[in-house]
């Protein structure tokens, strides 16, 4: 059962709607029990990290999902904000992330060449995956995502970048490690390339 967290962030209606268009069984989770199902997880996220922390550290759900994804090996998929969770830190924040994926989420103005850059990264852009992946089967040529951010996700290893793009750098905009998956940009938003992505994981 694809399994959305409501933790009080991030549009969860939009995913719901993706998988009932797609046939796909869907269920949303707000409590522990909630979570009882799941064989599949994905956890939203919009806004700031911290903030997004302390709503899902108040769910009560945060030491079910480490063992769901760390234990049990349950595919997971944060989104936007929620892929910046998956990292141990960010500099937006004091908070620690979950540390599913090794790495810090970094400030575009935090590298001295990009102070020209127009923040946040907003709209359309393309994508490279890294070859044969299979969250991105099917999307290797010519798929293009909506993005809307300040923030990027810093990968403490380069083997676990799923997928980069160009905005003043070329930046990790998707992760994987085993069962664990992140993209930055918004699936929700972005069209016949979104639907192709979440349906995708729901395959794995």
């Amino acid at each position: 059962m694809i399994t959305i967290i409501d933790y009080g962030l991030g549009n969860i209606q939009a995913f719901v709607n993706v998988y009932k268009r797609l046939h796909i069984p869907v269920t949303v989770a707000r409590t522990t029990e909630d979570l009882s199902a799941a064989t599949k997880l994905i956890l939203p996220g919009v806004g700031a990290f911290d903030h997004a922390m302390e709503r899902l550290n108040a769910s009560g759900m945060r030491a079910t999902l480490d063992e769901l994804v760390l234990g049990r090996k349950i595919p997971v998929i944060g989104i936007c904000v929620g892929m910046q969770m998956l990292a141990d830190s960010s500099e937006e924040g004091l908070l620690s992330g979950l540390g599913w994926v090794p790495g810090r989420v970094r400030h575009f103005r935090s590298v001295t060449e990009l102070s020209h850059l127009p923040l946040p990264h907003m709209g359309w852009n393309d994508i490279e995956s890294q070859p044969g992946h299979s969250l991105f089967k099917g999307l290797e040529s010519e798929a293009r995502f909506y993005f809307l951010h300040s923030f990027y996700f810093e990968c403490a290893q380069k083997v676990h970048e799923a997928a980069r793009t160009e905005y003043g750098l070329n930046f990790s905009c998707a992760v994987s490690v085993d069962n664990i998956y992140g993209v930055q940009f918004h699936p929700e938003k972005s069209h016949h390339f979104g639907v192709a992505l979440l349906k995708n994981f729901a395959e794995l």
